[in-house]
């Protein structure tokens, strides 16, 4: 029923779809200005370390690691990671990617309130969504409504901290971008590969958003139609 038989399993589907264009659009863009060089000629590191430096953040270490999906910024143990491929790379791609997460650095070092509430939440939310799905079913097989509802209300904890990582991603984005224009790292047409990098970047997240809201529309039809039968 859940799976197979279901007619609200479209909306998994369209949520799997926008997903995974979102993941072709972004890994296009980046294999596009991954080809870029720089006019200036710096690298990805570098233009971290300067970005930090200029914003009084002396405390995080620029890491270059081999394995992983994507770079990130790590607030815990205030590590700026960059994949090998980006690290030492002076293409426009690479340096666009170094400054968003320096964005990250940057709102952690601000305490920009988003931030500062994803981390301080985001682990027992995802914890409690992922119980979520399997409450609400089991509410449903034993027909216990007040199950279902708590099983409905911890996924939704969920889908709030995926759209929480809307603002956060795309300030990060557009703190980036300001820098890299302000401190003339890149050039006009240069900004403007960086940018739309970023933005598509940025479109993975919203992706994910969608498909979270999906999946608990889905959820909550489910469980109404369970009610009437």
């Amino acid at each position: 029923m859940f799976y197979y038989y279901d007619p609200t399993y479209i909306l998994v589907i369209i949520g799997m779809c926008l997903s995974l264009w979102a993941s072709g659009n972004v890994n296009g863009m980046i294999r596009r200005y991954s080809q870029v060089r720089s006019k200036i000629g710096i690298t990805a590191a570098e233009a971290a370390e300067r970005i930090l430096h200029s914003n009084n953040i002396y405390n995080v270490q620029i890491k270059m690691i081999n394995k992983g999906a994507s770079d990130y910024y790590n607030s815990a143990t205030k590590e700026l990671c960059l994949l090998s491929s980006n690290y030492n790379s002076t293409s426009i791609a690479a340096i666009g990617i170094a400054a968003h997460e320096c964005g990250h650095a940057i709102q952690d070092a601000t305490g920009y309130t988003p931030l500062v509430l994803k981390n301080s939440v985001a682990p027992v939310c995802s914890a409690a969504s992922n119980i979520g799905v399997y409450i609400t079913i089991a509410g449903i097989l034993f027909s216990i409504e007040s199950i279902i509802k708590i099983g409905i209300f911890l996924f939704t904890l969920g889908v709030l901290i995926s759209l929480l990582l809307l603002p956060i991603e795309y300030n990060a984005s557009n703190r980036a971008l300001a820098i890299l224009e302000q401190d003339g790292m890149l050039e006009k047409d240069e900004l403007y590969g960086a940018k739309k990098v970023l933005r598509a970047a940025g479109l993975t997240y919203v992706a994910a958003a969608a498909a979270s809201v999906l999946s608990l529309l889905r959820l909550i039809i489910i469980s109404r139609n369970s009610r009437r039968d």
